[in-house]
C-alpha cells in the first residue's frame, strides 16, 4: 500500500498534481483543500496518499495531511453510495474541521451543496459517519456546521472552526465562511492565531 509519496512538484491542477520520485512521476488526484496548499512547481511537497485498484485502473489519491486522507478513506469505505470521485469533491467544497462539525450537527443543508451531495445522499454521510468519527474531535455540538473542539483536537483545526464559527455568528453562509479561513489559513500559515485568521477573513 502507498501511504505517502515525497518528491519534486511537477505540476499542479486544482484537481490533480504530478510529483517525481525517483525517476518517475506519479499522477496524484487531489481535493481543491489540498491543492491551495501546495507550493509551487519545483518545490519539494509530501502527500499522504490513498491507493484505489478497480479492475481497469489503479488511482492513487493525496492529501495534505493524514487526517484528511483518512476521512476520505471513511467516505469511500463506510458510506453507501460514495465512490472515490464524489469523496474528493466533498473535501474540495470544505475543510475537514467544517465536514466533520457538519456531520456531528446534522447538518444535511450544508453537506447537501457539496457537488453531486443531494439531501438523501447527505442524510447518509451523518447517519453512516457520526458514530465513526472520534468523539475526541469534538466538544459541544454549536449551531450549523460549526462545533467547539476540545483540547484533544489538532490545533489547527480548532483554529480554523472556531474562525468560521465567528463568521458565521457574524452572518456569514457556512460554506463561504469556511472557503475564506482556508484561504486566509493558506496566506498566514499554521501559526496564525483564530483572531488574526478572522481579521484575515474579513479583510
Amino acid at each position: 500500500m502507498i501511504t505517502s509519496v515525497s518528491g519534486v512538484l511537477v505540476s499542479a491542477t486544482p484537481l490533480s498534481a504530478v510529483i517525481e520520485t525517483g525517476g518517475i512521476g506519479y499522477e496524484v488526484h487531489i481535493p481543491v483543500t489540498t491543492a491551495e496548499r501546495l507550493p509551487s512547481s519545483g518545490a519539494a511537497v509530501k502527500l499522504h496518499t490513498l491507493a484505489v485498484y478497480r479492475e481497469d485502473s489503479a488511482t492513487l489519491y493525496g492529501f495534505a495531511t493524514e487526517a484528511e486522507r483518512d476521512f476520505f478513506r471513511l467516505l469511500v469505505e463506510k458510506v453507501t453510495g460514495v465512490g472515490p470521485k464524489m469523496a474528493l469533491s466533498v473535501l474540495s467544497k470544505l475543510s475537514l474541521p467544517t465536514l466533520k462539525g457538519a456531520i456531528a450537527a446534522g447538518d444535511v443543508g450544508l453537506l447537501a451543496k457539496c457537488p453531486g451531495i443531494g439531501k438523501k445522499t447527505a442524510e447518509r454521510l451523518v447517519m453512516e459517519l457520526r458514530d465513526k468519527l472520534n468523539p475526541a474531535d469534538f466538544g459541544h455540538a454549536a449551531a450549523g456546521a460549526a462545533t467547539t473542539a476540545t483540547a484533544a483536537a489538532p490545533a489547527g483545526e480548532n483554529k480554523i472552526r472556531d474562525a468560521v464559527l465567528a463568521l458565521t455568528a457574524l452572518g456569514y453562509k457556512a460554506a463561504d465562511a469556511d472557503k475564506a479561513v482556508r484561504q486566509a489559513w493558506v496566506a498566514l500559515g499554521t501559526k496564525a492565531s483564530t483572531e488574526a485568521l478572522i481579521k484575515k477573513a474579513l479583510g
